[in-house]
């Protein structure tokens, strides 16, 4: 009987496991000059989701973000100073309710604080996290002010670029 009970509880632990982390995430912005969109990517998001705290935490490494141009990579690592500054992060709390047996991507809210360029500012973002046989999905997006974060934005042939970026993650979080 103590065999029985001690092989439920082991067959139990993965399906309770209420922390969730990726280091394979992909974070995307958007920005934008007068008649020119281009895009920046990093396949390196790292994040982990705490379903007992309910906390997050997301990053990247800015010096893994590629726009495609290497000019244009160097100037947006120096209007980032990613030397001082290497990371982008956000922290927060998952303020919605999660099922974990529904199989359909569910409205996420996390209410917390983006960090970069050493600034911290409020944020709440809105996204969806879909439980899945790996793990949890989570796609989510917001915007960022340049200027909210003391961000001087680098010039595009005499042109500035946009304030406003678009910023995108998704990522599979697997139970650890």
């Amino acid at each position: 009987m103590r065999a029985l009970a001690l092989a439920l509880t082991i067959l139990a632990i993965p399906a309770t496991a209420q922390t969730y982390e990726s280091a394979r995430g992909t974070v995307e912005f958007t920005s934008r000059v007068p008649l020119h969109t281009f895009t920046g990517t990093s396949p390196h998001l790292n994040g982990a989701l705490d379903l007992d705290t309910r906390e997050v935490d997301f990053y990247v490494d800015l010096e893994t973000v590629e726009t495609g141009i290497g000019k244009r990579d160097r100037d947006m690592r120096d209007a980032l100073e990613t030397r001082r500054f290497p990371f982008a992060e956000f922290t927060g709390r998952l303020t919605t309710p999660l099922d974990l047996q529904q199989r359909t991507p569910q409205r996420a809210r996390v209410e917390g604080t983006f960090t970069i360029h050493g600034v911290a500012r409020p944020l709440t973002v809105v996204g969806t996290i879909e439980p899945t046989r790996q793990g949890l999905r989570v796609r989510a997006g917001w915007e960022v002010r340049l200027d909210d974060h003391n961000i001087q934005p680098p010039r595009l042939l005499m042109v500035k670029v946009n304030q406003v970026q678009r910023v995108e993650i998704d990522i599979l979080l697997t139970p650890s």
